[in-house]
């Protein structure tokens, strides 16, 4: 008997993956628990263990196919090594790859029909299109056809683009025929299949004559373009800039680390990101309205404080998640953040390592950069960007001093986190990093 393994769905936005490759050869035997192969996601590059035992028989996906579709048929497992396979008949079966895409492509087939049908009747009472084109008015135009029991679909627009104006019904009203102007101002929607043009401007960059390489874009790098492009376009990003004296954070620092034993599961070694975790985790928990997330019919405040950070991997970005970080110790927080830093560059995280989260933290100071702002991680509402601490000319009791100081930039998604709202968080947060003795208590 065989078993169909299908394209497993690692994380809830995966709808396709890529199999990078395969650990198990056809007719070697595959133990419950047995990692199958590497999948790479939308965030990740992870290992599918085998659920069934048996041997491969087949494999039917091979290495380094990309837009696998989530439950298609990647390879087959029998009871018995050798055994013969009715593949024509149970691959197909399982294998969603052409049903879906017929049925994806009747899905949007259906709105066509659907939505022109409200626009027409509100439009005009007796439509009559016999193009059925989608007519462009405004809607003062279509108020007035409406009231007068004008049909639009007998109208020439004289706006822009054909597009049907006040002037238009009250000509129509009158009696009186579409001007010449209409029609010549008509001329223009002949021509605006210019704009499509433009669209194709991207074309001259594929004309590169200068020597170069082509990387193909991994599937996590195009789901950080897509993602990052809707956080802009959609949440309405605004910035809190503060500057923090940490020279007590870094005394503090070298005072616990010198208390860490040299070595064994007891030791520790604090960095001033650990020190930033857990201030923000306080000041979270001060300000739940920063630990939220904006929808249509409400704010979501979470009850948790866990806090995403951003981590380079070779790939591009991911964040694991720093679980319940204002009831973590500092060496807690600590050696979680080793691990999961760890286990991030080598593609090891599970889903629920890194899916979540209500804050986020990206943290360049170690590339010695002062100062940036971040994008926000939908849905979350605010990333705090900390750049370099470097000693700065302050002004301390009227006098010049020298102090290490720390610039962090909040950014905050308005619908959630107003202005006064993002500022208390970061007064609350700079009392904690310039005061990290309260972080003991």
């Amino acid at each position: 008997m065989s078993t169909n393994i299908l394209m497993p769905a690692l994380s809830p936005t995966m709808t396709e993956g890529k199999l990078s490759r395969w650990l198990k050869k056809e007719g070697e035997e595959v133990k419950s628990g047995d990692v199958l192969a590497e999948i790479e996601t939308d965030k990740a590059t992870m290992e599918v263990e085998a659920v069934d035992e048996g041997f491969l028989a087949k494999i039917v996906v091979p290495d380094n196919t990309e837009n696998v579709a989530v439950n298609a048929v990647i390879g087959i497992l029998t009871e018995a090594k050798g055994e013969k396979l009715d593949a024509p008949k149970d691959a197909p079966k399982p294998a969603p790859k052409t049903a879906p895409t017929d049925t994806s492509t009747e899905t949007p087939a259906q709105p066509p029909k659907d939505t022109p049908s409200p626009v027409e009747k509100t439009a005009a009472p007796a439509p009559n299109h016999e193009d059925h084109d989608r007519i462009f008015a405004s809607p003062l135009a279509r108020r007035m056809a409406a009231q007068a029991g004008i049909d639009l679909s007998k109208i020439k627009g004289s706006g822009p683009n054909g597009r049907i104006v006040k002037a238009d019904i009250e000509s129509s009203a009158s009696g009186a025929q579409p001007a010449p102007a209409a029609q010549a101002a008509s001329a223009p929607s002949a021509a605006a299949p210019a704009a499509p043009e433009k669209k194709a401007a991207p074309a001259p960059v594929l004309n590169i004559t200068a020597p170069h390489k082509k990387i193909p874009n991994s599937s996590m790098r195009k789901i950080i373009a897509k993602r990052l492009a809707e956080s802009k376009q959609t949440v309405p990003h605004f910035y809190l800039t503060s500057h923090m004296e940490i020279d007590a954070l870094l005394k503090l620092r070298a005072d616990l680390n010198a208390k860490s034993p040299k070595d064994g599961p007891n030791s520790f070694k604090l960095s001033v990101n650990d020190l930033i975790i857990k201030a923000c985790a306080v000041a979270l928990r001060r300000h739940p309205n920063v630990n939220s997330t904006y929808t249509e019919s409400d704010i979501i405040q979470y009850d948790d404080v866990d806090i995403s950070v951003a981590v380079a991997i070779p790939d591009g970005l991911i964040t694991p998640i720093i679980r319940k970080a204002d009831q973590l110790g500092l060496a807690a927080i600590s050696a979680a953040m080793k691990d999961l830093g760890q286990r991030a560059k080598s593609g090891k995280l599970k889903p629920e390592e890194f899916q979540g989260g209500g804050f986020s933290i990206s943290n360049l100071g170690m590339f010695g950069i002062p100062e940036f702002s971040a994008i926000i991680n939908p849905p979350q509402s605010a990333i705090l960007a900390v750049g370099a601490g470097e000693q700065r000319a302050v002004v301390k009791n009227g006098a010049l001093a020298i102090a290490t100081m720390l610039t962090v930039t909040l950014s905050c998604d308005h619908r959630v986190v107003d202005g006064a709202a993002g500022a208390e968080f970061l007064a609350t947060l700079k009392t904690i990093v310039e005061d990290p003795l309260s972080l003991m208590l």
